[in-house]
C-alpha cells in the first residue's frame, strides 16, 4: 500500500525525530517543575539539532512567554505549547506555498553543486505534469557536461524536453533559446537550472545577473520563481550560501532536499527564521513523490508527534 504524503514526511524525519523529539519527550516528562535549567536543556537540544543558537533563543524566549500567559506549570504540559510556538515561527515566513497558477512561469533554479538540484528539477518537473503543465527544462549549468547528461535523463523520464547546448556553451545562450521554445510550443512552465560554482562567487554572480536579465527582456509577461536548492545535511552551512546566494538573486523559495538523511532537520527552523524566506518545498526521499511542499502544520506534527 502506497504510504500518504504525511506517513511519507514522518517516514522521512525520523532520524531528526530521534534526534529531537525523543529527547525533548525525556526532558518534558521527566523534569516535573518548569525552571531555567529545563529551558537550558531545552536549548541544547535543539542547537544539537542545528535548529541554531538565534532561533534556538527566539524559540524559548517565546516559549517562556506562552507558558506563562497559559499559566501552565508541570513540564509535562510544555509539549503542546512548544509545538504551537514552532509551528507559529515557521508560518511567519511560509505562507507563500509553491503554486504554479495560470499563465506562462518560468522557476529558476540555483544553488550549489551536489545539493540535489539536478534531481529537484526533475522531480518538480514530474510533479508539474502530472498537474496537466506543459513543462520544459533549460540545462543551463554548462560547465558541468554531468549536469547536462543528467538532465537529459531526467527528461526523458519524465518526459519533458531539454533544450541543452554542449558543454561550455553560454548559459545565458541556452536561457535565451529555452524562452524561445516555450514562447513557440506555449509552454506552461519553463524550469531552468543553472550553474552553481559558489567557490567563484564573482563569476557566478554576474553569470545569475545575465541569466536574469535575458529572461526579464525576452518574457517580461511571465511570472518568475527563483528556487534555492540547499542540502539538509550540511546544516548551518546551507544557511551561509543561502545568504551568498540571495545577494545575487532575489530568492522567492528554498528547497530543501535530504532531510531524511539527517538528524539535524531543525535547519528548517533556522533558515526559515533567519532568512526569512520561505520554505516551499522539501525532499523526504528517493522516489520521484518524495519532494513535497511544504506545509508549517504537517511539518510539525510529523516532527513533534
Amino acid at each position: 500500500m502506497a504510504l500518504s504524503f504525511f506517513s511519507k514526511l514522518k517516514e522521512g524525519l525520523d532520524k531528526t525525530r530521534k534526534g529531537i523529539t525523543d529527547k525533548i519527550d525525556d526532558l518534558f516528562n521527566n523534569y516535573g517543575e518548569i525552571d531555567d535549567e529545563l529551558f537550558d536543556e531545552l536549548e541544547e537540544i535543539l542547537i544539537m539539532a542545528d535548529v541554531g543558537m538565534n532561533t534556538s533563543m527566539k524559540i524559548i524566549e517565546r516559549l517562556r512567554e506562552e507558558l506563562k500567559v497559559r499559566k501552565v506549570k508541570d513540564s509535562r504540559e510544555i509539549k503542546s505549547v512548544f509545538k504551537d510556538v514552532v509551528e507559529k515561527l515557521l508560518d511567519e515566513n511560509n505562507n507563500v506555498p509553491f503554486e504554479v497558477g495560470t499563465g506562462p512561469t518560468i522557476i529558476m533554479v540555483i544553488g550549489v553543486n551536489g545539493v540535489g538540484k539536478t534531481t529537484s528539477i526533475g522531480k518538480i518537473a514530474y510533479s508539474l505534469k502530472e498537474e496537466g503543465k506543459r513543462v520544459l527544462i533549460a540545462a543551463g549549468d554548462t560547465f558541468r557536461a554531468a549536469a547536462i547528461d543528467q538532465l537529459k535523463i531526467w527528461g526523458d523520464r519524465v518526459g519533458v524536453n531539454v533544450i541543452h547546448q554542449s558543454e561550455g556553451s553560454d548559459p545565458a545562450a541556452v536561457i535565451f533559446d529555452a524562452v524561445q521554445a516555450a514562447k513557440a510550443r506555449n509552454a506552461d512552465v519553463l524550469i531552468c537550472d543553472t550553474a552553481g560554482r559558489l567557490h567563484n562567487k564573482v563569476n557566478l554572480m554576474n553569470e545569475l545577473a545575465k541569466v536574469f536579465r535575458v529572461i526579464e527582456r525576452e518574457y517580461p509577461e511571465a511570472k518568475k520563481e527563483v528556487l534555492l536548492v540547499l542540502d539538509a545535511t550540511t546544516g548551518q552551512n546551507a544557511i551561509q550560501q543561502a545568504k551568498v546566494f540571495n545577494e545575487a538573486a532575489e530568492i522567492s523559495g528554498i528547497v530543501l532536499t535530504k532531510l531524511d538523511g539527517t538528524a539535524k532537520g531543525g535547519v528548517v527552523l533556522a533558515i526559515n527564521s533567519e532568512l526569512s524566506i520561505p520554505v516551499k518545498l522539501i525532499g523526504v526521499g528517493e522516489g520521484m513523490h518524495d519532494l513535497q511542499k511544504f506545509d508549517a502544520h504537517d511539518f510539525v506534527e510529523a516532527l513533534l508527534d
